[in-house]
């Protein structure tokens, strides 16, 4: 949308071509992929408010003097690229999404529902990594028993 704010991103002039955002989508797959191959889970969350939903946060921020902070004029301006917004989330999560780095599109107008699908994806997660307690080994659970008598011991004193 803004190709000054790319500009002012000190990056280096020979990357910035017709082919930056494909080469962009590229590296950012790649990097998740190197990440996933050497164990890290990667979960993407996309919140996605409808236009509506939208409206009525910046009404609220409006109306709402202790909201009034969160408002900015540059919201209505950027809020007028809706469509380019919207079509730009989707080409982004289209070349990004993979099997090891999925996105998850989460339908967030309603914030618990939101947290609903999002804290259950990461529950999930975690569910198939499969985690277990360390287990202690014989030797260790012996002197165990030896320090657990000293230190009741110690209280008896």
């Amino acid at each position: 949308m803004h190709p000054e704010i790319l500009a002012k991103e000190k990056i280096p002039a020979r990357l910035i071509t017709r082919n930056i955002w494909r080469e962009r989508f590229e590296d950012i797959s790649s990097f998740e992929r190197y990440l996933a191959r050497n164990g890290t889970i990667i979960l993407k969350f996309f919140l996605n408010i409808s236009k509506e939903e939208q409206r009525q946060h910046f009404l609220a921020r409006l109306e709402e003097p202790s909201k009034n902070w969160k408002f900015s004029m540059a919201d209505i301006a950027e809020r007028a690229l809706w469509e380019k917004y919207q079509a730009a989330y989707q080409e982004v999560i289209g070349h990004t999404s993979s099997e090891a780095a999925p996105w998850h599109v989460v339908p967030a107008d309603h914030k618990w529902f939101a947290r609903v699908v999002i804290g259950s994806t990461v529950v999930s997660a975690l569910d198939r990594l499969d985690l277990q307690f360390p287990k202690v080994d014989p030797p260790s659970l012996q002197e165990f028993k030896l320090v657990r008598k000293a230190l009741l011991a110690e209280g008896q004193e």
